[in-house]
């Protein structure tokens, strides 16, 4: 157990510390205090710490796992391990970045909003003197969804109304500021379009009942809106003002105490941290010591295995022979989501519109001769876990695929697939944004399942990989039909795939057997 302790447990609660602790700071220090950069709030607060507790916990904590036995009939526990420990990592550091936001947020008395920008920048602000004109508001309405199959469709509705000095000043003079109220409805996204545009019409109705008998004068403070998606939801509505210039300054009404600002976080980053490492330490007793691995970390010795891991995960993320498309594929794809990310449009997903203006495929814009949405949109995805999820499928597929087709072959089947999914999604769907690889990657599926059936593989490898492919791509297909995802352009990449498979099948042939 002392073992156990010392070489497992003690770096976990070091690491759990360490970042919490240590990002906090840098947080506090650079996009708060310093506000050296223009970050959303979505990167700074939860992106960054999944990334920094992913990298601890895979690439600091999993090696020291060796003392553990954790193998079993069936594979290894240690990426579960891995995977729980990321989790018990990242929720106390993702509490503990809404904590510091809101715990140094400093509150300025301004005797009138003329005043807020002849004042240092605040979170938090208290008004004497104001007037919101409740009869000049603009609306701006956004939709997304979320979930880890996109199951869920969110609807946001965004009012903005217009702070003067006075009601006087209405008639002569812009704005200072804009308060901002948001609705929000969270609905299944497995429904129907007529269904979905019923309930948004029931949500408006009910959002426009409320704002009518809504004082928004009554407020304890307010809340400076930060660089978020409710920001930029704010400034949509303003536009929809014509009769005053858009304005950076957006503040939320708070009706409670500012000292209660906080809520529970702090108890909640304590709590959590907590929980996660009694957990923790109780999945270290379940399973029993590697006296070999043991002694080897005693004695100093390296992990050969670990390295020979290490290398060959490396190994799969950069270009080789016959193995060279695929990892610049991955990059691609890779690159397009973070510079996405880095120019603040979004992160665990992205607005439709955005997808439009980068590239997405949509039926109304597609048709009218802007054609190479069809390729485009291959490379764009809705937020981190469709990425995710598309480039793991990818990196599969690709390992075994590419060597027997080659680069060139390779190139053309995963853009060729990739454009007649497009194609199909195009043809099934009146006015859907269709965005991701998918659609390609089930092309290369389809021509890895032709080249099982007609046996190009080796019957021994065809054998162990037929069931798995199949159980693949069977799931996907049926996640499809619950709603949410674009099956029709998996199925298009799927058939396309396939056929492609069969076209190639009598060259590949006679080329294994040439070898």
């Amino acid at each position: 157990m002392r073992d156990k302790l010392n070489i497992i447990f003690k770096p976990f609660i070091l690491t759990l510390v360490g970042l919490t602790v240590g990002y906090t700071l840098i947080h506090w220090t650079l996009f708060i205090e310093l506000n050296l950069f223009s970050l959303k709030e979505i990167i700074t607060n939860f992106g960054i710490p999944i990334v920094l507790t992913g990298l601890a916990a895979w690439f600091f904590l999993r090696p020291k796992f060796k003392i553990l036995n954790l193998e079993a009939k069936r594979g290894n526990w240690r990426d579960f391990y891995s995977f729980i420990a990321w989790i018990a990592l990242t929720i106390p550091l993702i509490i503990a970045q809404e904590y510091i936001v809101t715990a140094t947020g400093k509150l300025t008395e301004l005797n009138s909003i003329k005043e807020i920008n002849n004042s240092a920048s605040t979170k938090y602000y208290s008004l004497k003197t104001y007037y919101i004109d409740k009869r000049a508001i603009g609306v701006h309405s956004a939709f997304d969804v979320s979930g880890k199959h996109n199951d869920r469709f969110n609807m946001h509705i965004y009012v903005a109304m217009p702070i003067f000095e006075s009601k006087n000043d209405t008639l002569t003079k812009e704005p200072l500021g804009w308060l901002g109220v948001e609705y929000y409805k969270s609905i299944s996204n497995r429904l129907e379009q007529n269904e979905k545009e019923e309930k948004y019409q029931e949500f408006a109705n009910e959002s426009q009942k409320d704002f009518d008998n809504k004082n928004v004068s009554e407020f304890v403070y307010l809340d400076r809106i930060g660089n978020s998606d409710d920001k930029d939801g704010y400034i949509e509505a303003i536009k929809q003002n014509p009769n005053y210039k858009p304005s950076k300054i957006i503040l939320v009404g708070v009706n409670e105490p500012f000292e209660a600002r906080n809520g529970k976080k702090l108890q909640w980053i304590f709590g959590s941290a907590l929980i996660g490492s009694l957990v923790w330490l109780i999945m270290l007793l379940i399973p029993k010591i590697d006296q070999k691995q043991l002694e080897r970390i005693k004695a100093g010795k390296p992990d050969k295995a670990a390295q020979k891991e290490m290398q060959e995960f490396l190994d799969f993320l950069k270009p080789k022979e016959g193995y060279f498309i695929t990892p610049i594929l991955i990059y691609i794809n890779i690159g397009i989501f973070l510079l996405m990310t880095v120019m603040g449009l979004g992160f665990i997903s992205f607005k439709g519109q955005d997808l439009l203006n980068w590239g997405a495929n949509f039926r109304p814009l597609t048709t009218e001769r802007q054609w190479w949405r069809l390729l485009t949109s291959t490379f764009l995805h809705g937020g981190l876990m469709h990425l995710l999820a598309n480039m793991y499928g990818l990196l599969f597929v690709g390992i075994f695929l590419e060597p027997l087709l080659g680069r060139t072959k390779y190139l053309i089947a995963y853009l060729l697939t990739g454009i007649l999914a497009s194609v199909a999604s195009l043809w099934w769907y009146d006015a859907t944004i269709s965005v991701g690889a998918s659609g390609a990657i089930f092309g290369l599926y389809g021509i890895f399942l032709a080249l099982l059936l007609t046996k190009v593989f080796h019957p021994d490898f065809a054998k162990s990989f037929l069931i798995s492919t199949a159980i693949f791509v069977g799931f996907n297909l049926l996640m499809g039909l619950t709603g949410g995802i674009d099956n029709a352009a998996h199925i298009g990449g799927l058939l396309s795939g396939f056929i492609v498979g069969l076209i190639l099948y009598p060259t590949l042939k006679r080329q294994s057997e040439n070898e």
